[in-house]
């Protein structure tokens, strides 16, 4: 890695930060190489109960280098499926939807274009109220394609979307919030970001990983395969040790003590 991603895991927690903070964590091919190498390592760590995702510097994410991707030879192809039903650019942003724990992303100065893609891959979106935000692509003559239109659709209602979209205005964290890009406002998003994590990482990660299995699953799916998954990821917990201590942590008013 060339160090465009920080990746520290500490007490069942990743903390990810983009790191090009002269660039406003622009990203170029390195940085989309690292982001799916991150998400590679979280997939595969079962430790990681949750997820925290921010950059460094003034930004999260300015978007799209254009300068450094607008030449030959970036490598990235964007017919290659790669990464299940995505490619690499979409894989940045889709690949934390698809994680099995909760993301939570902590978003400050600007998050442009794909900046704005990662951001919704997450669970959950912590942002200040002066941060800038803008669906970027047609100002340069291009369509999102970091899987931000597959992602919007549970997140934003259609007509502001396309209104945004069409016209790539600048909007600021107050609007985020009201459209649903954002969860939630804070004067430190990072902060509570971790706090938010770690209250997460308290809990049964076999409950809360199928809980985001059914959420994500409910995004498409008809009322009927939704009904019987509930069924079916219910009967698998039930029973089960981390569940039991659950109940026994609950009863005895302590933290958990669950296996990963």
């Amino acid at each position: 890695m060339s160090g465009r991603v920080i990746l520290v895991i500490d007490a069942h927690v990743a903390d990810v930060r983009l790191n090009r903070p002269d660039k406003l964590n622009a990203l170029d091919a390195a940085m989309f190489t690292e982001i799916a190498a991150a998400i590679e390592v979280i997939a595969n760590t079962p430790k990681v109960r949750a997820v925290v995702l921010s950059g460094e510097g003034r930004a999260f994410c300015a978007g799209l280098d254009i300068e450094a991707m607008s030449g030959a030879g970036t490598g990235i192809s964007l017919e290659r499926r790669d990464y299940g039903p995505a490619n690499l650019v979409q894989h940045v942003a889709w690949g934390w939807r698809a994680l099995p724990m909760p993301v939570i992303a902590a978003v400050h100065g600007i998050a442009f274009g794909g900046g704005l893609q990662i951001s919704s891959g997450a669970d959950i979106r912590i942002g200040e109220e002066r941060t800038r935000f803008a669906i970027r692509e047609t100002h340069w003559g291009l369509v999102p394609d970091m899987a931000g239109t597959a992602l919007w659709k549970s997140l934003v209602r259609d007509d502001v979307l396309r209104e945004l979209t069409y016209t790539a205005r600048e909007f600021d964290g107050e609007e985020a919030q009201k459209y649903g890009f954002l969860t939630r406002l804070s004067a430190d998003p990072h902060d509570e970001a971790l706090g938010l994590a770690k209250t997460i990482a308290e809990r049964s990660p076999d409950a809360v990983r199928a809980c985001k299995r059914l959420l994500n699953l409910a995004a498409d799916a008809d009322p009927a395969t939704i009904l019987k998954a509930e069924s079916l990821e219910q009967l698998q917990l039930k029973g089960a040790s981390n569940q039991i201590e659950a109940i026994r942590a609950n009863m005895e008013k302590r933290i958990g003590e669950f296996a990963d």
